[in-house]
């Protein structure tokens, strides 16, 4: 039996991330001993590992979830997580494709920026003015994280 501090080691997962797997359900409840440590098993090392390889892969919480039910009834059919797995695909395309014209976009307003002073850069001029871009940010999918 393993505490959570030699799981997360085990499993290179930090112990705050087992504790939240724990409360969204994706770990679940482990043992505890009589004096109400958590206390883990193999099945829980392979259940994380899962877990991690999977979010490392991109997937999202809710597809890692339908794919621990599937892995957890093994007779039923593959086909279920092969559909998750090529929904996850189209989607991790379509972010190739945004990043793709993103690069694009930003390797010519490099280009085109001839040096000089901030009032004539050419940069701050497409940065302000979305006609003079190529890319549609919206179709590109312009994703912010502020």
């Amino acid at each position: 039996m393993l505490t959570i501090g030699m799981l997360a080691r085990k499993t290179g997962t930090k112990v705050q991330t087992i504790r939240y797997y724990e409360q969204i359900g994706l770990m679940p409840e482990p043992g505890r001993t009589a004096g109400g440590q958590r206390r883990f098993d193999e099945a829980d090392v392979d259940r994380l590992s899962f877990i991690r390889h999977a979010r490392q892969l991109g997937f999202s919480l809710d597809a890692i979830r339908e794919l621990l039910e599937l892995s957890d009834h093994p007779d039923r059919p593959c086909k279920e997580a092969n559909a998750i797995a090529s929904r996850h695909l189209r989607e991790v395309e379509r972010r190739i494709a945004r990043l793709e014209a993103l690069r694009t976009e930003l390797s010519r307003m490099v280009r085109l920026c001839r040096g000089g002073r901030v009032a004539d850069c050419r940069v701050l001029q497409v940065l302000r003015d979305h006609s003079e871009c190529l890319t549609d940010h919206e179709a590109a999918g312009s994703e912010r994280a502020d």
